[in-house]
């Protein structure tokens, strides 16, 4: 009987890889498209954060949805892909991060993750939680990655 290393090592971690790989980019491409229709409203979002002065939540509201299409794309077609996975799991982390302060702070706001619409509100630990998950999955890409490129060095 084979122990649990030599079993997971029949992983087939490239495929693992892209399919999280994949399922990461839709989400942030899903992201970014209410945000860069209406940077407006995303903008009164940023700032209901309390969290950076006015002209940088102006700016912020202004480029972050661009940068989250550009990870999409790029994890999507596989382009600069350690960088922009990098980019996705330290975004997911700030997001997270930002939710707990405004938490413990008491203020509840609208995520403005998937949404521009202010009105579009849910419990703060319904937002922490899914953002844990979002991190998490962002985490296991990375390790699946990881794995992959080890899987391919070891058969090579």
């Amino acid at each position: 009987m084979q122990g649990l290393r030599e079993q997971v090592g029949l992983v087939p971690w490239d495929g693992v890889e892209w399919m999280l790989r994949l399922v990461l980019a839709g989400i942030f491409l899903y992201a970014s498209a209410d945000k860069i229709i209406h940077p407006h409203d995303f903008a009164v979002i940023v700032k209901a954060y309390h969290l950076l002065p006015e002209p940088l939540a102006n700016l912020t509201a202004l480029w972050l949805p661009w940068l989250e299409l550009t990870i999409g794309v790029c994890l999507f077609t596989g382009f600069l892909c350690d960088g922009a996975l990098a980019l996705a799991t330290g975004l997911l982390a700030v997001f997270w991060i930002a939710l707990f302060i405004d938490y413990f702070r008491g203020i509840d706001v609208a995520c403005g993750c998937f949404s521009s619409s202010p009105e579009e509100t849910a419990p703060m630990l319904w937002y922490i939680g899914r953002d844990a998950l979002l991190l998490g999955l962002a985490l296991f890409t990375v390790e699946a990655r990881r794995r992959a490129g080890n899987a391919l060095q070891l058969h090579s």
